[in-house]
């Protein structure tokens, strides 16, 4: 295994706290081979797979196993309103990188609006400055919190957050992904969107019934799908009819 100076070097099963097996979640192919091989990371990470996947489950892992917020934000940040996640991060062993800082970001488009409400009212205690829902759209204040913080160094944790974005806004989040890696961050980001899965210089993995395996953007479902669709409209929605 290479050394490496990243925040998060590998994760691979705890072994002093294996998983059950026949936990619901070890029984997702993807997650059950996170758990045998384990997974080592580079600068720049993208998990792509259809609903149950497994995307979700491991990058909220993740996140949890690294310190971070299960329901997003800051390391700073310290609130919960509604448990969901699998307890698959507490048999979770990481590497970090030797010297780097403890620090990151969990961004999850699900929970930022109530997340910017545990914001709202931090800011309006400490008479901070506040309006974040006052935006005319979630993407707009999904792409300022970005950017009020992206002078965090660590690992940033990316859970599908192209539901709060516009193509044009998909773009402008890839391009702060990219500046967050030159400044020395690390990105793991799992989406369904064909554009965030262009992240230039990324490891790709593809999760589904076979598990997880590295591959190439070209060679994703998802892209050939979208392509397919976008070539010829009336093939699909005319099974709709």
């Amino acid at each position: 295994m290479r050394m490496s100076s990243l925040p998060l070097r590998w994760i691979a099963e705890h072994p002093e706290n294996p998983v059950d097996r026949n936990a619901w979640f070890a029984q997702v192919p993807a997650v059950r081979q996170l758990l045998e091989t384990g997974l080592e990371f580079g600068p720049l990470t993208v998990f792509v797979g259809e609903n149950g996947a497994g995307k979700s489950t491991i990058v909220e892992a993740i996140a949890a196993a690294y310190g971070l917020n299960p329901e997003g934000g800051t390391h700073n940040a310290r609130y919960s309103t509604f448990a969901s996640e699998s307890p698959l991060e507490s048999h979770l062993q990481i590497a970090r990188g030797a010297g780097v800082a403890r620090k990151g970001v969990f961004l999850r488009a699900e929970t930022m609006h109530s997340h910017f409400g545990y914001l709202y009212k931090i800011e309006s205690e400490d008479n901070g400055p506040l309006g974040r829902h006052n935006y005319q759209s979630h993407g707009e204040s999904f792409l300022e919190y970005l950017g009020a913080r992206d002078g965090i160094r660590g690992l940033w944790v990316f859970d599908e957050p192209e539901s709060a974005l516009s193509f044009t806004n998909s773009l402008g989040l890839l391009a702060q992904m990219l500046e967050l890696a030159r400044a020395g961050s690390q990105v793991i980001l799992s989406t369904h969107s064909p554009v965030l899965a262009s992240l230039p210089g990324a490891d790709v993995y593809e999760l589904g019934e076979w598990g997880m395996r590295r591959t190439r953007y070209d060679d994703l479902q998802i892209v050939d799908s979208w392509r397919r669709f976008l070539a010829e409209p009336q093939r699909y929605l005319r099974h709709l009819e």
